[in-house]
């Protein structure tokens, strides 16, 4: 049986926050998060839930042994999102720092959202 992918993260309380913005690289930052969850890496969040401090949310991400957070760009929105509520990230991976260019374009490449999603896990599992 083939082995499953695993982070190295140490914790299967495992938060994912991504930015999700209008660009192109926040759309492909909530894929991979998606993709993340998927193979059981941890679990998406809503990262404008906490900027609404919905107790919900609050209270999982309170209890996360761990926080990740996918920005798609330097604005850092989604970190920044958790650092504002009292949260501080244990990971944060950019996006744009992949050589992808943001964009107005928000339709994605199956191929673009595979490499995106391999450069991560090698970030992840490296740790």
């Amino acid at each position: 049986m083939p082995e499953e992918p695993k982070c190295a993260c140490g914790s299967a309380n495992v938060a994912i926050f991504p930015c999700a913005g209008a660009a192109n690289i926040g759309q492909l930052s909530n894929r991979i998060a998606i993709e993340l969850e998927k193979q059981g890496i941890g679990d998406l969040m809503c990262t404008a839930g906490i900027g609404a401090r919905a107790p919900g949310l609050m209270k999982s991400a309170e209890t996360s042994d761990r926080i990740i957070t996918i920005d798609g760009c330097p604005l850092n929105c989604a970190s920044k999102t958790l650092e504002l509520a009292g949260f501080k990230p244990d990971r944060q991976i950019v996006i744009s720092e992949f050589g992808i260019k943001k964009s107005k374009e928000r339709g994605l490449e199956d191929q673009e959202v595979a490499d995106t999603l391999r450069k991560v896990m090698e970030i992840l599992q490296s740790e």
